[in-house]
């Protein structure tokens, strides 16, 4: 990490300068209990004027590798109460305390200026100073994940038409639109405002406590450079604006790279996606912990990892293919098969995709590519 006296300073200048702009900020509303009809009763955010806007004490962040989600662009954002702040853990989600807020309000480009589904793939647009232009934007739905007494809960809220507000949406929803992919190519698809049952099924990274859990707000995903505070790592920002404690005297947090960052290592990358879009179910504990895979990076490559590892009851899943990885053979691994499907009850993740990742399978198959070795 950087100097943190360094830090510190700048980080002081910049909130004291918010404050100077804004007035004294108001408090994002935390809700002990129930379920809020608006997403404006949490006071995290507010859409008018082709803007939305940020509550100052609603701290955008970003990971280094995110999940993918149907090519959807992600806010995300980080309140705490006044005067608390997360525990470090260098290996699992950080410890937030009670009255935490996670928001992530997923949006796509719009096409043209009436809204047609369209959507392109690329990098999400710079938050700056708490401000997201909309135009040429389109506003889909927002997930609330808050740390109450008893636990997380995960509440869905749904943007209307005018882009003004969001409504819950307990059971979810379904939204039609066309996929337009770099070449021209047109793939309608349904996208999938998730219910809050399914919202557990990728939350619930304990397969043990079932309990519900954040799954971005780890070291390794954070340590990076911050996209909202241009020269300072976001992990640094985190510590100095007294949003995280308990790093002192800790070994240096690991770090996962950009998967689409190509001046890093092949394996870096891959081992990355795979973290991001696997890990929390492929692990140790998690919910897929019978598969016998573990993803997580930390994790040496062997049979843990998929390598020349036979499948325990993936059925049809395997797509007939012998085992997870088989090195030199994206053809014939499993992996990819999983990664490429969209057919229901094989495609991997489970949930939060309708659509084939096409760059992040060509980045699989070419780490499998280039591995030696084979499978007896």
């Amino acid at each position: 990490m950087r100097p943190v006296l360094r830090i510190l300073i700048a980080a002081g200048a910049a909130l004291a300068a918010a404050c100077a702009r804004e007035g004294a900020p108001a408090a994002p509303a935390f809700h002990a209990e129930g379920y809020p009809e608006r997403l404006s009763d949490w006071k995290l955010m507010t859409a008018a004027n082709g803007v939305l806007r940020l509550n100052p004490r609603a701290v955008p962040y970003d990971l280094a590798t995110p999940l993918f989600s149907d090519y959807a662009l992600k806010l995300r954002t980080v309140s705490l109460p006044e005067g608390a702040s997360a525990v470090y853990d260098a290996e699992n989600v950080f410890d937030f305390p009670v009255g935490t807020v996670i928001s992530k309000t997923f949006y796509y480009p719009q096409a043209g200026e009436a809204w047609t589904g369209a959507v392109t793939y690329g990098p999400d647009p710079a938050v700056t100073d708490g401000a997201l232009p909309l135009k040429g934007l389109r506003l889909v739905e927002t997930r609330i994940l808050a740390r109450r007494a008893e636990g997380w809960v995960a509440i869905p809220y749904v943007w209307n038409e005018a882009q003004t507000e969001a409504t819950l949406a307990r059971i979810g929803a379904v939204k039609p639109m066309t996929l337009v992919r770099p070449d021209g190519r047109r793939e309608d698809f349904a996208y999938l405002v998730p219910n809050q049952t399914q919202c557990a099924g990728c939350h619930t990274t304990n397969n043990t406590t079932r309990a519900l859990m954040p799954i971005g707000p780890k070291a390794r995903h954070l340590n990076k450079e911050s996209s909202f505070h241009p020269g300072f790592n976001q992990l640094d920002w985190w510590l100095a604006a007294g949003l995280l404690t308990g790093v002192e005297g800790a070994a240096a947090p690991p770090r996962n790279v950009s998967w689409t960052d190509e001046s890093e290592s092949l394996d870096a990358r891959a081992r990355a996606y795979l973290d991001a879009n696997c890990s929390h179910c492929h692990s140790d504990v998690g919910p897929a912990d019978t598969s016998g895979l573990d993803l997580r990076p930390s994790v040496p490559m062997g049979p843990r990892f998929g390598w020349c590892k036979t499948t325990i009851a993936a059925g049809g899943g395997s797509g007939g293919r012998p085992y997870d990885i088989v090195p030199g053979a994206p053809e014939k691994s499993i992996f990819v098969y999983r990664l490429e499907t969209t057919k229901p009850g094989h495609m991997m993740p489970e949930l939060g995709r309708a659509v084939t990742h096409e760059e992040g399978v060509r980045l699989i198959a070419e780490w499998i590519r280039a591995m030696e070795g084979g499978c007896a």
